[in-house]
């Protein structure tokens, strides 16, 4: 039997803890007619991790990604931030969850669609897709989504470059998704940062990164120059598409996924990077990449993915606030 409801607003209802009931993203409304998104946020499983090169398993990532952000689903008015004075994803913001793209085992060309034509209703309803993959391969459709709808900036945070043109035959694999998306006429630019030791892109692919309009930036590079100052390099007025490699952050804190680089960023210098983005520009997409949950059995890679997006949704929507009151 439910408790009755208690006499505050906040305490109404039922306590629904974490641990209780279905994972949908934050315990977020699960529509499952994407012809049907009513929405100023729309959560996407792609959990496709054919591309990888070396250990597979992020096709659970959006799965435990779910499930980690339940952690984070306490109450019903938003959360407070006592450093910014702000609560954060308060109720007016929408936020629902489409359940995964469908993804057809050992076809590419059939799951990538599948993966746009999600991206493409949720842009078509107006909402701000995010996309939980899977492996970074992924990021391709959904750059493809945006076809014919504007120019946008791509901000990577990523230890790999992931600029390879093509490597026997392979050309939508984990390594390729941002030259692909530099061919774009609509891809103004990448700013692409984390970027360290031995990389899936080799010095040619560099140099035709940095001709195509890439701004390449190291981790020691990032933390020399501050968060502030990097996402100043982005364009003024640039529409932002956001691509979160997991394994831009250091394996210290997120071991659970497939290519792990050591030397890479920790929570808050991500987070402080996210924050300005969103201060600065409006942001147009997210993706986050590359969980792969069995390999850190303590869950802490996954709930770090959750807590990133949640907090990356609370910047995006105060901003939109803010200029919109200003």
């Amino acid at each position: 039997m439910n408790d009755s409801p208690a006499r505050h607003g906040y305490d109404a209802g039922r306590l629904n803890l974490p641990f209780v009931g279905i994972s949908t993203f934050g315990k977020r409304p699960y529509v499952e007619d994407w012809s049907r998104i009513d929405a100023d946020v729309a959560i996407l499983g792609a959990p496709y991790d054919f591309g990888t090169q070396f250990r597979p398993g992020a096709r659970f990532g959006p799965r435990a990604v779910r499930e980690a952000s339940t952690l984070f689903s306490f109450g019903h008015a938003g959360a407070y931030d006592h450093e910014d004075d702000c609560t954060y994803l308060p109720e007016a913001v929408r936020i629902v969850d489409l359940g995964d793209a469908d993804i057809v085992h050992t076809d590419t060309s059939r799951s990538h669609a599948n993966i746009k034509a999600g991206v493409n209703a949720i842009l078509d309803a107006g909402a701000l897709p995010v996309v939980i993959g899977g492996d970074h391969s992924v990021n391709i459709p959904c750059i493809d989504a945006y076809q014919g709808r504007g120019d946008i900036h791509i901000l990577q945070i990523d230890a790999h470059l992931d600029f390879v043109d093509e490597r026997h035959g392979v050309r939508f694999g984990h390594g390729n998704p941002m030259r692909r998306a530099a061919e774009k006429p609509y891809v103004t630019g990448l700013t692409q940062v984390g970027i360290r030791n031995v990389s899936s892109t080799a010095r040619e692919g560099y140099e035709a990164a940095r001709a195509m309009g890439s701004d390449i930036l190291s981790v020691r590079q990032m933390r020399k120059l501050g968060a502030e100052a990097v996402i100043a390099r982005i364009p003024q007025g640039a529409k932002v598409y956001v691509t979160l490699d997991i394994d831009g952050f250091c394996p210290s804190i997120a071991p659970g996924t497939g290519t792990p680089s050591h030397g890479g960023f920790l929570y808050y210098e991500v987070l402080e990077m996210l924050q300005a983005v969103a201060q600065r520009h409006e942001v147009a997409g997210i993706d986050l990449v590359e969980v792969a949950p069995d390999y850190d059995p303590t869950g802490g890679t996954a709930i770090l993915a959750a807590q990133v997006l949640l907090n990356f949704l609370g910047f995006v929507f105060e901003a939109r606030r803010t200029r919109a009151a200003g």
